[in-house]
């Protein structure tokens, strides 16, 4: 389902912040040598992403998801020069496009990268986190938005990703489709959460901002 039609898209975009050349180059590369390109972050919601983390000026950010990198860099510029942002990925044949492009940017220092089950080594962090990002399997939001929470404070923010699962939300509900029954539990509990203020923005395939009470 596209919530937008190809020319309001490319509207938004083309009146929003210009994406930054280092990303676009990120997006080509992306494209020509890993599979599923479709799940980077894009620029008009990269931008998004951006100036959030520039508004809400956290000082320690968890990204749940790595992917190529994309979403981590556009938080990153957020981040004060004593700033550090974790992002988390199980898949270990990326970090070689990830570290080159974290090192280009000039946010290398302040990105560490973590290989492995987001689920394990979350409550192995001792950091409290102003702006946590949750982009990665999707069955296991539920169980990613309970390990974090401990590691929030008042005031921290929440983004969720693809919580429109391509408009599947809103469609009669196929009873073998496991992962859509979870982003519509999911999207309850953020709605309903006593810890919460959520907002759910249709912003591409959908993005939820939740403020810790």
């Amino acid at each position: 389902m596209h919530f937008l039609s190809p020319i309001l898209e490319t509207y938004l975009a083309d009146n929003s912040q210009a994406e930054p050349e280092l990303l676009q180059e990120l997006t080509r590369e992306t494209h020509l040598k890993v599979i599923q390109p479709r799940m980077l972050t894009g620029h008009f919601q990269g931008r998004v992403l951006s100036l959030l983390s520039k508004i809400i000026r956290p000082r320690t950010i968890l990204e749940i998801g790595t992917y190529t990198g994309y979403s981590a860099l556009c938080l990153a510029e957020g981040l004060p020069s004593d700033g550090v942002l974790h992002t988390i990925d199980v898949n270990p044949e990326l970090e070689r496009i990830q570290r080159k492009y974290f090192d280009l940017s000039g946010y290398g220092s302040q990105i560490i990268p973590h290989i492995g089950n987001a689920l394990e080594i979350i409550p192995q962090m001792e950091q409290t986190f102003d702006l946590v990002f949750i982009d990665a399997e999707k069955k296991q939001y539920h169980r990613y938005l309970e390990a974090v929470l401990p590691k929030t404070k008042p005031g921290s923010v929440i983004l969720s990703d693809n919580v429109l699962w391509s408009g599947k939300v809103v469609e009669p509900l196929d009873p073998k489709d496991k992962a859509t029954k979870v982003l519509l539990d999911y999207n309850k509990i953020l709605s309903e959460h006593p810890l919460l203020d959520t907002v759910l923005l249709p912003i591409r395939d959908g993005l939820t901002l939740s403020r810790v009470k």
